[in-house]
């Protein structure tokens, strides 16, 4: 039974073992089968194709792969050569766009990139190594994939040469760039503070300071509280008499004004024969009346305060300067509505007053009909000397003596009239050197002679619609003055002192007038410190109105 037992046993184990051979021996058939069918499809070369490069992504970087593994080493080595030529080819072209896009002027680097990044691909398109190496079914030939790569090689060492060098060039340009960009946008914040500053100093210098209209208004209360104390007195016989020094000084600005006349008369040798011609605004006529009553000037001067309206030939149908604005105050009441009209009309009127105030010295002749010379001085000047050598000055027949303002190609006549206009290119040269109002000697006899005030009409009268000059009142005095302006030394008169901080102290201590021309008038805080005492200390402080204003001299 044992025995029976155990070659049954046997008999079912031989059986058992044939079968899993069997197995193994169809799935071993199977599996070389695939084998060769899968080396079959990947050593044949489906695409008969001339393309020069060998392509690197998709089922054909898998051929290539494929064909590494197939025991010849040298298309591994042709794969890599291959791909180190077309990365350092896409880095060169990357370089080549990042310095077309910079526009920086290296079109020498430019040009050898292009060239490089060529020279690689015309490397792989020779017909020796297509035909040897990449359309070939054969083993490589190992001398010509040597060759191949030594030339690679070359243009690989010049690719990264000029890479290293273009970097650091690159940079530097980066960096200038950078600069460029950085100085451009300071530039720009530069310039809007100073557009912002001119503005801030404009608006500082054209408003009225609290400091002066309070004294303006001390000084009215004072005409209503005591009228009895300020009636009209008779005028005097020196306001008429051509043989005393006269001045014409045209102004609103009460403790200005009070400056001025107090340095003529502290200077004068001998201030009782200086007559002082204030004109001002109506508005302002009381309180100038006023100031001059409760502080009458001292040593024997003599004041005439009057109003722009008290000389009735200034009228709209005899100057241009008034007949242009009413115009224009017309124009507004047409375009705006009632409202605004009437706003602007009342603004006007004060724009209308100031404005003629500015052109008064256009009309000396008529003003003053019994002088025959008159001294024109702003009300930001300041007198340190006797100004009666003026008179004894020999003008030539010259209708206004002043000091020239020209240097180099500056202050010129072209810098203030437009010389685009043929009027103004045929009448006037561009290089004519300018002068300065602030400090004028006019001789009246000669001024009528030339007939200056019918000049200036003529002119001004061309210039209504600003095409000849923008505003102001040099412009229409270099015209009507043209060819007759006598040259002054320039000691009589320096001016700047409200916008030139750097004017040697020696210049002004020889000067017999200061001019405070610029928007940092000595009477506002944005004064320049180092010249504002040479305006202070003939500031009459000691007036009671002056001191309750707070001047904060």
């Amino acid at each position: 039974m044992a025995v029976r037992g155990s070659r049954g046993g046997s008999s079912v184990g031989i059986t058992s073992r044939s079968f899993f051979s069997y197995r193994i021996f169809v799935s071993a058939m199977f599996t070389l089968l695939f084998i060769a069918t899968l080396s079959v499809i990947l050593t044949t070369n489906p695409s008969t194709s001339n393309d020069s490069v060998i392509p690197t992504t998709g089922n054909a970087y898998v051929h290539r792969s494929f064909l590494a593994l197939k025991s010849d080493p040298l298309k591994t080595r042709l794969d890599l050569i291959h791909r180190q030529a077309n990365d350092h080819m896409v880095l060169v072209n990357a370089y080549a766009a990042y310095a077309r896009k910079l526009k920086l002027e290296i079109s020498r680097q430019l040009k050898l990139f292009e060239d490089l990044a060529k020279n690689f691909t015309d490397l792989q398109l020779k017909p020796n190594y297509r035909s040897s190496l990449f359309e070939t079914e054969e083993a490589l030939d190992e001398d010509v994939l040597r060759q191949f790569e030594k030339e690679v090689k070359d243009k690989i060492k010049v690719a990264r040469l000029m890479i290293v060098e273009a970097k650091e060039s690159y940079d530097n340009q980066i960096k200038i760039q950078k600069l460029k960009d950085t100085i451009f946008a300071v530039h720009e914040l530069l310039l809007k503070a100073k557009k912002n500053g001119i503005v801030a100093s404009f608006i500082a210098a054209k408003s009225i300071p609290k400091s002066l209209h309070c004294l303006a208004m001390r000084l009215v209360e004072e005409r209503i509280a005591h009228p009895e104390k300020y009636k009209e007195a008779a005028p005097e016989l020196e306001f008429e008499d051509p043989s005393l020094y006269h001045y014409a000084i045209f102004s609103n600005n009460v403790i200005a004004v009070s400056v001025v006349v107090n340095s003529v008369v502290k200077n004068a040798e001998e201030p009782w024969k200086h007559v002082f011609h204030v004109v001002t605004d109506k508005m302002y006529l009381s309180a100038m009346k006023v100031w001059f009553r409760m502080r009458p000037v001292g040593k024997g001067a003599h004041v005439e305060v009057k109003a722009v309206e008290d000389y009735t030939f200034l009228n709209s149908s005899y100057v241009p300067l008034l007949k242009q604005l009413e115009a224009n105050k017309r124009r507004l009441y047409t375009e705006n509505h009632a409202e605004n009209a009437t706003k602007d009309a009342g603004s006007m009127k004060y724009e209308n007053s100031l404005s003629m105030l500015n052109h008064l010295l256009f009309y000396l002749p008529e003003m003053y009909p019994k002088l025959h010379r008159i001294v024109f001085l702003d009300d930001d000047i300041v007198v340190q000397k006797d100004l009666t050598g003026l008179w004894n000055i020999d003008m030539d027949g010259k209708v206004n003596g002043a000091v020239e303002t020209c240097f180099g190609s500056f202050h010129r006549y072209a810098h203030y009239l437009n010389f685009s206009h043929p009027l103004i290119r045929e009448r006037f040269n561009p290089k004519a050197c300018a002068w300065a109002y602030g400090m004028n000697i006019f001789d009246l006899d000669a001024w009528r002679h030339e007939k200056s005030t019918e000049q200036y009409h003529y002119w001004q009268n061309l210039n209504e619609d600003q095409t000849l000059w923008k505003q102001g009142t040099l412009p229409p005095g270099l015209i009507t003055f043209y060819m007759t302006t006598k040259s002054l030394d320039k000691s009589w008169h320096v001016l700047g002192l409200g916008y030139n901080p750097s004017i040697s102290m020696d210049e002004i201590n020889r000067a017999a007038v200061i001019h405070f021309n610029g928007n940092m008038k000595p009477w506002l805080d944005i004064a320049m410190n180092q010249y504002k005492h040479l305006w202070t200390k003939y500031v009459d402080s000691d007036m009671e109105f002056v001191q309750m204003c707070n001047f904060g001299l």
